[in-house]
């Protein structure tokens, strides 16, 4: 028991001095957590800030989510990937207000019961918003955990989550007289997130002597400078790569989009016309006028690639300046540069093109 005290307090002398000052830790309310929780799965901080912030500009509190157009949130979310993620949100914000009488679950039980809340966002929000003493493990705190305990199995497999559950279980504080935090939880979570970022390092030397808790870490002391051994990582298959011709489609000062599939990859979005396979000149005018475009000009624009989750793209780009021609005639909406910046949500995957238009606005249409 003595042991894990110093443990606890240890890891937070270093965070009350090294911790991160992230908007949502500022003033950490449900719904402040809920909503960087969700922004932070699979996304980078940095990144996850300003999205943060023009959210809550646009839907302050959990009933304005529950009302708010689709469109409106997929719009705020433009960029930031995985859309279901803000899909799922919005469908939770309706089941909170609906069902739950506005109030945001308090319990990591009841969390998961919200669409597109899993095991660890649920522990993360319980345990950041509400104080519930449950580890939220992520990928910090398996890497730490590997390292503490010099777990040298696959750590990217159920086993391994759940001997890590158990391990930061023991090792968590409850509030007493001798840890009198308001929420000791909460920063035992952070603290451990932070850690992972800042000291004990994925893919390199990690900086053992600024770590607070080195003295508890078995491969720092059994294997002094081996500790980037661990955690063990065994990957699955290469992503599939897919080749994509992109087509940049203008005239009359707008520019062609489409709205992808309801189901399927990016569903629901919007995109800018492409066909699979990589199409030179020749065959790309041919695409065109199969679908009763006739090219004024075209050329070949940046290529680019985006990875996602079990897929790789790989993008050609060209630019196409078109006749005029009828509203109706052709399967694309044509946007004006307003209307691609405001109200279609064109995903990253598109977004070398995306900053080509903008960067070549000035470029004439027609």
């Amino acid at each position: 028991m003595e042991k894990m005290k110093v443990f606890y307090e240890e890891l937070l002398n270093w965070y009350s001095q090294n911790r991160r000052v992230l908007p949502w830790r500022e003033d950490p309310s449900p719904y402040h957590v809920w909503l960087s929780e969700i922004m932070l799965q699979q996304t980078r901080v940095e990144a996850v800030k300003e999205y943060y912030r023009r959210f809550l500009d646009s839907l302050p509190d959990v009933a304005s989510l529950a009302e708010a157009p689709e469109e409106l949130c997929l719009k705020l979310w433009e960029g930031l990937g995985y859309y279901s993620r803000v899909r799922n949100l919005k469908k939770a914000a309706v089941e909170v207000m609906e069902n739950r009488g506005g109030e945001i679950p308090n319990t990591c039980a009841e969390l998961k019961k919200l669409p597109g809340i899993g095991t660890y966002t649920s522990a993360a929000i319980a345990s950041i918003a509400f104080g519930e003493r449950i580890p939220s493990v992520d990928g910090n705190l398996l890497r730490i955990f590997s390292r503490l305990t010099m777990y040298e199995e696959n750590i990217r497999t159920p086993a391994a989550l759940k001997k890590a559950v158990e391990c930061y279980t023991e090792l968590m504080p409850e509030k007493t007289e001798t840890i009198p935090e308001e929420n000791p939880c909460g920063n035992f979570n952070q603290a451990l997130m932070d850690l992972g970022n800042a000291v004990c390092l994925p893919n390199t030397t990690p900086d053992c002597g600024n770590c607070p808790i080195s003295e508890f870490c078995r491969i720092h002391r059994e294997r002094p400078g081996r500790e980037a051994d661990l955690p063990a990582i065994r990957t699955g298959k290469d992503k599939k790569v897919e080749h994509l011709t992109v087509f940049l489609i203008r005239s009359e000062g707008k520019t062609a989009v489409r709205k992808r599939p309801a189901r399927g990859l990016l569903a629901g979005l919007y995109e800018f016309p492409n066909t699979a396979g990589e199409l030179g000149r020749d065959e790309a005018v041919k695409w065109l006028r199969e679908h009763s475009l006739e090219p004024l000009r075209i050329r070949r624009i940046p290529d680019a690639e985006h990875i996602f989750t079990h897929k790789k793209w790989i993008l050609r780009g060209y630019e196409v300046i078109t006749e005029p021609f009828s509203e109706g005639s052709i399967p694309f909406i044509m946007a004006s540069a307003e209307e691609i910046t405001d109200k279609y949500c064109i995903p990253s995957a598109f977004g070398t093109y995306l900053k080509w238009l903008d960067l070549n606005s000035s470029v004439p249409l027609s």
